[in-house]
């Protein structure tokens, strides 16, 4: 069995024909195999010119560099006989802090001639295999020394063929746990304090015989994480060790080095440090323990790992802190800064190290929790958050709950050890929202609903948008999604049918749902606070409304029907998702431009049109087929006028202005996507109640999926509305925005189902004729369906960012995506 690191380097070594590149394809995905033979011949288009090896090399480390990079497994089939070719994978290996691997395939010389003979395009002697083979003998014994950190040397063709290959994960590797975790600071000693800070967190102390606390459980499951510095200055560094390891040992806890530790193990291990900086007291303590105990506390230091990945990715422990490109990563540069950090080579005033600030310029997804630089207070940085709150110089000792994100501490009951620099605040820079380079260019994003990719063209085109027409970035916290029509109808003569968008709703594994009078005007983001600070109205595409001179009162309006509604539910601000009426009120130069020119043309021409046809037929014409269509004409003029005519109405400043709230999306450190629409339309009512001059009401009806009589109410219900010239209703699973199948994906946040008279507007006077809807019924909603979902999911994200306390470009990227996203060539008619 071959054990190999699931991200390493690995370097198969072996003489040609010793079955290097068979092996390759028996284990490995052609993918992670980089072939010399086949770098020489993309180079040389001759897999044998060897005077292309040079250049052949240098592309394939390019493109190993470029796998490990990527966090991808990477083998490199080559001779890699010569120590000096070895040199290079190595260097590449530690430039990406990943582990080299060598598996060598040592097959007797005459099997290996045996082979290359049977060969073709082998054209050397067989003194070339014999100078290979004496190679290899050279090898064997130095490939450990040159820095592969595993070499397997299989023998023979038989222990070759009945090779098995494992993965194992790297120490540093535990995403598959997922806590709930209490992260400790910097303990230093400190024992009193450790014991009533994992009392406040609901841990219960084991103790023994003697009364010492040897171990630790939590009643509800959480697992302790202890960022390190366990040691020095304190008063009882042997009694924090003892429950440490007795928590770690039961799986109750882990825990990753410190510098103290370190310097401590290095004493311990007979090397010569420094005695400062609290050392001496703890070798003092020490000293009236066991032996037995200072061994145990020797291999358990010894046994610590730089750094953890837990929680599927999104939580990094590190005690110094760790740069994105470092998690998950193995090398002693890794461990170095996760350790100790990075510093700038300066000193100063107190002849400390000045750190360089790395939190400052961290984008990373994962939130990092570290200690070492004691502070007064902890803050968030970008996602990351230094626990070390000076307990030992008479501070507190500090946890944080995750995933809660909640701050627990206990102060410490005196100075213990007199800091040589006052504690600092760490400084962070205004949070700038995003910086240009996170926008520009292709960009990948991961955003925990799912993937997506933003082209380059997209993210330039939404950024001439967010740079010179949308709000402040800092307001623009969420942009509501485009919306999926229902799927086509077979109905004669509708286009779109409550039947089509039940059976959609139905097919996605949803059972109950609500259906929404779907109102015909502008959709509109209102964030309104109880102290007005930062209140905004917004477009779909982040634009201000109509200009501070009515956008002010409108907001004033909708923050005093909501202050009540911010008392009961605790929070300072509210972002609520509506529609602004009437259409006009907005879109009234789209109508006169682009819908009431086709009206009056119409109207202008067809009645002169069939006057003309009229006297044609009085003289004995026969015109009656042409009269017929011009009268048909005429008529789906006159729908087509009056289906836009009924929004528009007359409005000055805000006289005869609506809104129609329909969802409350965040509040402060929360997101209402999880709540059913009964909440949220509760909540609406509410709106409408406390200022109906303002407020539109929502109209809807709630039903079960699998009762026909109530899916025929419902259709009555929208036949009704569409009928009195209403635009439709929009069909969303009760549960909620974030509703998911039974695959747990999610689903469409709703379907419109759009009357037969509305789309008229969409699809022009002609569209219910027979041949026309029968060519819309063909319309493809794949990727108009895909880009609803996936702006959809962004927004989620991006709300579930916002009420964890994410870094403002967190969240922005995730709106900047969203815009970037309606660059996307959808139909826009659908």
């Amino acid at each position: 069995m071959i054990d190999i690191p699931e991200l390493s380097l690995v370097a198969l070594v072996g003489i040609s024909g010793s079955g290097k590149s068979t092996f390759a394809r028996a284990h490995f995905a052609p993918t992670q195999v980089l072939s010399s033979d086949f770098f020489r011949g993309l180079i040389a288009d001759d897999e044998n010119d060897q005077s292309a090896s040079a250049d052949a090399f240098d592309a394939l480390h390019y493109v190993a560099g470029k796998r490990l990079a990527a966090g991808r497994l990477t083998v490199v089939d080559a001779t890699n006989l010569q120590s000096h070719a070895r040199a290079g994978l190595i260097k590449l290996a530690r430039e990406h802090d990943v582990l080299p691997v060598a598996i060598v395939l040592d097959v007797p010389e005459s099997v290996a001639w045996e082979r290359t003979q049977a060969r073709t395009d082998r054209a050397f002697g067989r003194q070339v295999l014999t100078r290979m083979q004496r190679d290899l003998r050279r090898s064997l014994g130095q490939l450990a020394r040159e820095g592969f950190r595993k070499v397997h040397v299989l023998r023979g063709s038989e222990e070759i063929a009945g090779a098995e290959i494992r993965y194992e994960k790297l120490f540093n590797d535990r995403r598959d746990e997922h806590g709930p975790f209490d992260i400790v600071g910097d303990v230093h000693g400190c024992r009193a304090e450790l014991e009533a800070l994992l009392g406040k967190l609901g841990w219960e102390l084991i103790r023994d015989g003697s009364g010492r606390p040897v171990d630790a459980v939590h009643p509800e499951g959480r697992k302790a994480v202890f960022v390190g510095d366990l040691v020095d200055r304190g008063p009882d560094s042997p009694g924090v060790l003892r429950l440490v390891m007795g928590m770690v040992a039961a799986g109750h806890a882990i825990c990753v080095p410190g510098n103290h530790e370190q310097k401590l193990a290095r004493k311990l291990n007979g090397r010569n440090v420094q005695l400062t900086h609290g050392l001496p007291e703890t070798l003092e303590q020490l000293a009236a323990e066991p032996e037995e105990f200072v061994g145990e506390v020797r291999s358990f230091i010894d046994g610590l790992v730089s750094h953890y990945v837990l929680d599927d990715g999104k939580l990094v422990v590190a005690h110094a802190g760790l740069k994105e490109a470092y998690q998950g990563r193995a090398s002693g540069r890794v461990r170095s800064f996760a350790l100790y950090g990075e510093t700038t080579g300066e000193t100063d005033e107190y002849g400390l190290p000045v750190r360089y600030p790395w939190a400052r310029e961290y984008r990373g997804s994962a939130a990092v929790v570290y200690g070492h630089v004691p502070t007064p207070q902890p803050e968030w940085i970008n996602n990351t958050i230094c626990l070390d709150t000076g307990c030992v110089f008479g501070g507190a000792l500090t946890a944080l709950r995750w995933p809660e994100r909640q701050l627990i501490d206990t102060p410490a009951a005196k100075e213990y050890y007199a800091p040589v620099r006052p504690l600092r605040t760490v400084e962070a820079e205004p949070d700038r929202g995003l910086d240009i380079a996170d926008v520009t260019g292709r960009k990948h994003l991961d955003y925990g609903y799912g993937r997506t990719t933003v082209p380059a063209e997209n993210a330039a085109a939404a950024l001439e948008v967010m740079g010179r027409f949308a709000v402040d970035p800092e307001t623009l916290i969420w942009l509501p999604p485009t919306m999926a029509p229902c799927s086509s109808s077979t109905v004669e003569g509708y286009l779109e049918h409550p039947s089509a968008a039940f059976a959609d709703l139905r097919s996605a594994g949803i059972d109950r749902v609500v259906c929404e009078e779907k109102h015909m005007g502008s959709r509109a983001v209102v964030r309104v606070s109880l102290s007005g600070t930062g209140d905004a109205i917004w477009t779909r595409t982040g634009r201000p409304f109509f200009g501070p001179e009515l956008d002010e009162p409108l907001l004033a309006r909708v923050r005093a029907a909501a202050e009540p509604i911010m008392v009961e539910l605790e929070t300072d601000w509210l972002l609520l998702d509506t529609e602004l009426l009437p259409w006009s009120a907005k879109a009234g130069s789209l109508i006169r431009d682009h819908y009431a020119g086709v009206g009056v043309a119409g109207r202008a021409a067809l009645p002169t049109a069939l006057d003309l046809l009229g006297r044609a037929a009085r003289r004995g014409l026969d015109v009656a087929d042409l009269r017929e269509r011009i009268e048909l004409r005429s008529a789906e003029i006159d729908g087509y006028s009056a289906a836009y005519r009924a929004y528009v109405k007359p409005t000055d400043g805000l006289k005869g202005v609506t809104l129609a709230p329909f969802a409350v999306l965040a509040g402060a450190g929360t997101t209402f996507a999880k709540k059913d629409h009964g909440w949220h339309l509760a909540i609406a009512d509410r709106l409408v109640a406390a200022d109906p001059e303002i407020f539109t009401p929502t109209r809807r009806m709630v039903l079960d999926l699998a009762d026909p009589a109530a899916e025929a109410e419902a259709t009555d219900w929208w036949l009704t509305l569409t009928g009195a010239g209403g635009e439709g209703m929009v069909v969303k699973p009760y549960a909620g925005l974030a509703a998911v199948d039974g695959k747990g994906r999610l689903v469409q946040p709703g379907v419109k189902c759009r009357g037969r008279e509305y789309l008229r507007i969409i699809y022009g006077p002609e569209y219910t004729r027979r041949e026309q809807l029968d060519g819309l019924r063909r319309r493809n909603l794949g990727r108009k369906r895909g880009l609803a979902l996936r702006e959809h999911g962004l927004g989620l994200a991006a709300l579930d960012r916002l009420a964890e306390g994410a870094p403002s470009w967190r969240v922005h990227e995730l709106v900047f995506a969203i815009l970037a996203a309606e660059s996307e060539p959808v139909d826009p008619r659908l």
